[in-house]
């Protein structure tokens, strides 16, 4: 039985609040980067990315991070980024749950070789089950949950919701 814990309007108003909250963090910078976990992270970061561009001047380079979410020990994360991206610029890592913290540290890894400022995570629920050394630094909602809860973020037909099973 799934149980709908976000409707698509409370998502909106999630994405207006994280884009403000990173505007207020970066507003003296004139580019950031955005990586994005391929799936969800990717429509949540493409979402605060326009949001932000309606409230501010800071351009915002999109690429995608492709892992293996299961089973990222066994491919490495790769994203089309090269030092002229990255060289110091601050880093934003989007993801749609943050559960154990194992999908966003191997999501780091790609930007690690390169000379950034910063990274930082946003993520729509943190689930607070961290196992690796990982914190979100931009949430839309923490949520207390149990080991055997299963967060589900559905995106169809432009609509986000959340749900707990």
């Amino acid at each position: 039985m799934k149980t709908q814990i976000l409707a698509h309007s409370q998502v909106q108003k999630i994405i207006k609040r994280m884009a403000y909250q990173i505007y207020e963090k970066h507003f003296d910078q004139k580019e950031l980067l955005f990586a994005a976990v391929v799936g969800q992270g990717l429509d949540i970061a493409k979402l605060v990315q326009a949001e932000l561009q309606t409230i501010s001047k800071i351009k915002i380079s999109l690429v995608e991070v492709l892992l293996h979410k299961d089973a990222p020990v066994y491919a490495a994360a790769t994203a089309a980024v090269s030092e002229k991206t990255c060289k110091g610029k601050s880093v934003i890592i989007f993801d749609d749950v943050l559960n154990t913290g194992k999908t966003l540290i191997y999501a780091m890894h790609p930007f690690l070789q390169f000379e950034i400022k910063s990274i930082q995570v946003a993520v729509l629920v943190d689930r607070n089950h961290h196992s690796f050394p990982v914190a979100a630094d931009y949430i839309g909602l923490s949520l207390q949950t149990t080991l055997q809860d299963h967060v589900t973020v559905s995106f169809t037909s432009n609509k986000f919701s959340v749900y707990l099973a």
